[in-house]
């Protein structure tokens, strides 16, 4: 075998490469400039302790979409000269982000020091759209803010990179291993380097294994009176679907739409909402057109898979309230929660709907800024096993990444609990379904079954109902959105009521990590009612041109006195009014130029 030298190449820096709540994302084309996504990952390596990352293990995989083909080879190549020992590429470079985050902490022991993770999660992809690199650490989970300023940092004044010569192929198309001789940065010896193509399943079915009971699942799939679809929007939770649903649990495959990865994604924005998730809208019967027949059961995740949406016949959950039924339910339907929740956590955005839950079983809840890198400190000190954000992210402790398959299955065992599926497994009630067939007892099994609709109005009749909304501006000039919250924040102290609405509290969300005691300020303009309701602001960095403006707005009734219609209206009505003083308090169409938001969840 011979050996394989590497290059010191000489760069420029640009502009602009500070990652965001989940990395670095921009356009193809930014990507695809000279240099551009070499000195980024450079700048992530010279970031890294030189001693931990000599002969570490990392991941390199994503979600398949445009560009990946390109920078999957560039990483790997880089990671040789800059002493990494090996690789582990999932097959066909496919990786869903709560994989990598299960691979990274649990295969062979915990091996991997990181990994790189290629993905613009929700966003759309193409040639022309969006491509995102994101670092994550080894305890799974997103960088911390102290390694992303490192590295942006660094992207600053870096001068030139390190890259193996381009002998060391990657061929990632199949499962195997390949090993070669490279020369490193600062010596003239050569060394073992190792890439190794795994199953991109196969570890997180088996962590899923000691999640959930899927026996129980098998069970739910098998009544007669249950339908369900998922739609994986041509983005990596494709195969993880097949998998799962059809090889473990016996899903017809009809079930599942959308489940090829396409580099753009079919040409759908991989986005699990309302507004962009189509196909499942429909056949949910929340379209125009009310289908024939409409599944009980409806789900989508995102372009990675930790985003998921969760539907009943013609019945939307919102995430706000799909984590805090999880929680509910968490004990009694999901075996590794068996035990109880340790605890329980919230991005300021979502709503309250979890806090009344915590409270009613006796639990700490944490309230965090956007982004999972905050729940994972609370994840590793034990004192949060269960936490989600209104953006469609929901997970537990299992990994450090949200998770939407998870939560799919999170769901379907709750429905699957709610229906006594538990503890008598697929061929248990397959055997009982038969012995009604052959005219035994039909009491043997349920008579009506319990709906996603039912599970959410019983749980607003216990708890209350929190009715919330999100507005998302997308796409707006940077200068406009930063002058949308700097007149928020003139308004803090200045206004103490807009129309029947009575400012109690006006500020800047600020968080104090409870763990390591670290602050984390400017995390969204909070305007919170007498009355309990939140009137809140925010930038999203997820996006990879121009600002996303946030607006969220929520509105508690107690189910004490209440009665069913005060529970059970339609969210816009019931919010108008606060919607309506959110528009007056941040003057939105006058300072962005949008008559109307691009997304209403």
């Amino acid at each position: 075998m011979s050996g394989i030298g590497y290059q010191t190449v000489e760069t420029t820096t640009y502009e602009g490469q500070k990652p965001g709540t989940s990395g670095l994302r921009k356009k193809v084309k930014i990507f695809q400039q000279k240099h551009y996504l070499e000195n980024f990952v450079q700048s992530t390596f010279n970031a890294l302790p030189a001693d931990d990352l000599k002969g570490s293990t990392l991941v390199v995989s994503g979600d398949g979409r445009y560009f990946s083909d390109t920078a999957i080879p560039v990483i790997c190549r880089m990671a040789a000269a800059n002493g990494v020992g090996k690789i582990w590429i999932g097959s066909g470079g496919l990786l869903s982000t709560p994989a990598v985050s299960a691979i990274i902490r649990n295969r062979h022991g915990g091996e991997a020091y990181g990994g790189f993770i290629l993905t613009a999660s929700h966003n759309p992809g193409g040639p022309e759209e969006d491509f995102g690199v994101k670092y994550n650490t080894e305890n799974g989970g997103p960088a911390l803010e102290k390694l992303t300023n490192a590295i942006h940092a660094g992207t600053e004044k870096i001068k030139q990179y390190y890259i193996a010569n381009d002998d060391l192929t990657v061929n990632y198309s199949k499962t195997g291993t390949t090993q070669y001789l490279v020369q490193t940065r600062g010596s003239s010896k050569f060394r073992p380097f190792t890439i190794q193509v795994i199953d991109p399943v196969e570890d997180y079915l088996k962590l899923l294994r000691t999640i959930f009971d899927f026996d129980a699942l098998k069970a739910l799939l098998h009544k007669p009176d249950f339908t369900f679809t998922f739609d994986a929007m041509h983005g990596v939770s494709g195969p993880y679907a097949k998998r799962i649903f059809v090889q473990e649990l016996g899903a017809d495959p009809s079930n599942l739409q959308n489940c090829d990865p396409k580099p753009d994604f079919g040409g759908i924005h991989p986005d699990p909402n309302l507004t962009y998730a189509h196909d499942l809208v429909n056949r949910m019967g929340l379209g125009e057109h009310t289908p024939s027949t409409i599944p009980d059961f409806g789900a989508a995740c995102d372009g990675d898979a930790d985003r998921n949406m969760i539907l009943g016949t013609k019945f939307f959950v919102t995430p706000s309230d799909s984590v805090a039924i999880i929680a509910a339910h968490a004990q009694e339907a999901i075996p590794y929660f068996k035990s109880g929740l340790s605890g329980v956590a919230r991005s300021m955005p979502t709503s309250a709907a979890l806090d009344s839950v915590a409270r009613a079983k006796g639990l700490s809840c944490y309230e965090t800024p956007t982004g999972w890198k905050f729940f994972g400190n609370l994840m590793d000190a034990g004192k949060c096993a269960l936490c989600g954000e209104e953006s469609f992210g929901t997970g537990g402790d299992h990994v450090r990444e949200k998770d939407g398959l998870w939560a799919v299955l999170a769901w379907m065992s709750i429905i699957a609990y709610r229906n006594n599926c538990m503890n008598q497994g697929a061929g248990g009630l397959i055997g009982k379904l038969q012995q009604t067939v052959l005219g035994q007892p039909k009491q043997q099994v349920p008579m009506q079954l319990v709906t996603v609709e039912d599970i959410v109005k019983e749980h607003w009749a216990k708890y209350g109902r929190n009715y919330y909304t999100r507005y998302d501006y997308e796409g707006v000039d940077s200068d406009k959105a930063d002058a949308v919250m700097k007149h928020l924040i003139s308004k803090q102290g200045e206004v103490s009521q807009v129309r029947s609405f009575v400012i109690d509290t006006a500020d800047e969300f600020t968080y104090k990590d409870p763990v390591d005691g670290s602050v984390a300020e400017h995390q969204g303009v909070r305007f919170l009612g007498r009355d309990g309701s939140r009137i809140m602001f925010r930038l999203s960095g997820t996006g990879s041109s121009g600002a996303t403006v946030r607006m969220y707005i929520e509105k508690y009734v107690s189910a004490e006195g209440a009665n069913q219609a005060d529970l059970t209206q339609d969210t816009a009505p019931a919010l108008q009014q606060l919607v309506n003083v959110a528009l007056t308090l941040s003057d939105m169409h006058k300072l962005t130029g949008r008559e109307k938001p691009t997304v209403i969840t």
